[in-house]
């Protein structure tokens, strides 16, 4: 609140009206509502796709992957996976990543044990790195209890990294997807095949099960595994691009959230899709990760056809 007033001081502005993320828990929401200001909402991964829209120029739509932890999805659920179709003001949820249901919800972003732990359950597959205290989660897991639904790729990291041996209890949030990207080192692989499929509601989405056993499988090096699911996302994330192109068209890419400050997956992604024809655009003077958020939420608000 503070830094609101010394900004409006500095400045000489006075604000007229706010826009907030439409997570009614985030404390800027919260204050928001509680200001005598209007307020719009505006939803997480449509800031992040209108942010990586810097260029708008020329005719056709977009498809902006927003792939981050996780944030309040027009559904209710935890999105982080997703392929937004359209241009600011204007998208719709094209593809995503397979959910799973998050045990401890956001105590799973300093644990990465956790998502390792969901990924299991929810396949059947055994794996001797839990904790020892993981019988409460799993009790909770079963009956749904703090367990929300997410497709968050940023969670498939922390699963990654704890399946792998990097990070089970990370000291801060992407703690194990960094070591997960620093351990890929030169190493050269081909990719798993994600099945890429259509769901009743017309969403396409790109199934990680067939990550497991090779994460799982201690009798390969870690620098293979780690380079292996990176390249798989590369490839999943170009299957999907290419559905769309061939639905609707798309040529124009955008690439935005804080899994795309992953430099392996990134560059790989990028020669991907440009090696497939498509024209990619990666947020170059705004920050990909939620630090762009606010200057996505003001050219998604504005582009809105009331505004």
């Amino acid at each position: 609140e503070q830094t609101v007033a010394d900004l409006q001081a500095l400045y000489g502005v006075t604000a007229t009206m706010l826009l907030c993320d439409a997570h009614p828990g985030y404390a800027t929401s919260r204050w928001a509502a509680r200001s005598s200001l209007p307020v719009a909402r505006i939803f997480h991964h449509q800031a992040h796709a209108a942010a990586a829209c810097t260029n708008t120029a020329g005719r056709g739509d977009w498809l902006v992957f927003t792939w981050d932890g996780v944030g309040y999805g027009e559904d209710g659920t935890l999105w982080g996976g997703e392929a937004l179709r359209g241009r600011p003001g204007a998208w719709q949820r094209f593809a995503s990543l397979r959910p799973f249901h998050l045990p401890g919800c956001e105590r799973a972003g300093r644990e990465p044990w956790r998502s390792a732990a969901a990924l299991c359950w929810e396949t059947g597959h055994s794996w001797a790195g839990l904790p020892q205290d993981a019988g409460l989660a799993r009790h909770a897991w079963e009956r749904r209890l703090n367990t929300p639904q997410t497709t968050a790729a940023g969670r498939l990291f922390d699963a990654a990294a704890a399946l792998t041996g990097l990070c089970s209890v990370a000291s801060f949030e992407g703690q194990g997807p960094m070591l997960l990207e620093a351990g890929c080192g030169q190493a050269e692989v081909d990719p798993v095949r994600l099945p890429l499929l259509p769901a009743a509601t017309g969403l396409w989405v790109s199934d990680w099960e067939p990550l497991l056993p090779l994460l799982l499988d201690e009798s390969l090096p870690v620098m293979l595994r780690a380079a292996c699911f990176h390249a798989s996302l590369a490839h999943a994330l170009l299957a999907q691009a290419l559905q769309a192109r061939a639905q609707h068209g798309i040529e124009r890419i955008g690439l935005c959230g804080g899994v795309f400050q992953n430099r392996v997956l990134t560059e790989s992604a990028c020669r991907l899709l440009t090696a497939a024809g498509f024209d990619v655009a990666l947020p170059e003077h705004v920050p990909v990760n939620d630090a762009g958020i606010s200057y996505g939420q003001v050219i998604e608000f504005g582009s809105r056809p009331q505004n």
